[in-house]
């Protein structure tokens, strides 16, 4: 069994994972020159900084066995259970599920389920079609393990039902700043920022890492990302301006902006793949809920789906 995964986020990589455990021969191929897709980790000033997910969280048992071996190794920690909530009327808490982070970044969980397998960055993918092939090579499966907007722009579109599954994703955009500051004046490792025309989450990244460095991640609304698809540079001063305001912070040091054009999905999907009579399924945290453990879920089930079938 020949397998072609198209995309190393953590939903290709542990689709990749799981085929390889069931003896298929799998190849990744990412178009970026490192793994982890939006568990993204970037360093700024010779520091890793975590820019794309702020955390992940763990509920079902298989994702838990991963977990528990990467706490192990070190090198995943439980971070926090406690979000601060700013509203209109001011600042709260809130109380939930055990967030974990990685003091190397979310990057190297992904880059630690890639090790061993056959995984080719700086590959851009052109074309998917009936075969199933890719750029041309006949494999017996294909994995797409990324956003339906990106995955719709690869399959041909004689492919109804695995174009059709794309094109029904709506996903939203958002820009990711990295503020360094002189001091640290916050006392949250994270902020739920309710009804701002900005921000929308803040994260204490020196928290996160546990390194203390005053460093903060804010991300933004869709509707404040839409305003800077050509140059999210130019999003900087109000980025800073608001979490300023809403902080009380002097100036920040060095502020960093990332654009995300699909940042999250718009609704949760209601299975936790697609995978049709083509031999091409598609991956990733838009299946199920927004979260890290919902793409490794996709990506491993969609991986037995594939193995079943050309079994």
């Amino acid at each position: 069994m020949q397998v072609t995964v198209v995309g190393a986020g953590i939903a290709g990589v542990a689709c990749a994972r799981a085929l390889a455990a069931g003896g298929a021969t799998v190849r990744v191929l990412e178009r970026a020159h490192v793994c982890g897709g939006r568990m993204a980790t970037k360093r700024y000033d010779d520091r890793a900084t975590d820019i794309g997910a702020g955390y992940f969280t763990v509920s079902s048992p298989r994702f838990s066995a991963v977990v528990d071996r990467w706490q192990e190794s070190g090198l995943a920690r439980p971070w926090t259970s406690t979000m601060a909530v700013r509203s209109p009327s001011g600042w709260g808490s809130t109380t939930g599920p055990q967030r974990w982070a990685a003091p190397d970044g979310l990057r190297s969980l992904v880059e630690d389920l890639a090790d061993g397998l056959d995984v080719r960055t700086g590959h851009l993918v052109q074309w998917v079609d009936a075969g199933p092939r890719v750029d041309g090579v006949l494999t017996d499966a294909v994995v797409l393990a990324m956003p339906g907007p990106q995955a719709v722009r690869l399959i041909d579109p004689g492919l109804r039902p695995t174009a059709q599954a794309a094109l029904g994703q709506a996903w939203l955009p958002s820009l990711v700043a990295t503020l360094r500051f002189a001091e640290r004046g916050w006392d949250f490792a994270g902020a739920f920022v309710n009804e701002h025309p900005v921000l929308t989450t803040l994260f204490d990244d020196g928290s996160r890492r546990g390194d203390g460095a005053p460093v903060l991640v804010a991300h933004t609304t869709a509707e404040f990302a839409d305003r800077f698809v050509a140059d999210a540079t130019a999003a900087d001063d109000d980025i800073e301006a608001a979490v300023r305001e809403l902080l009380e912070l002097p100036p920040a040091q060095s502020v960093n902006v990332h654009r995300w054009t699909f940042a999250r999905p718009a609704e949760p999907g209601a299975a936790p793949f697609h995978y049709g009579q083509d031999r091409i399924g598609i991956a990733g945290d838009a299946w199920g809920s927004p979260k890290v453990e919902t793409a490794w879920l996709s990506g491993t089930l969609l991986a037995e789906a594939i193995l079943e079938d050309l079994s």
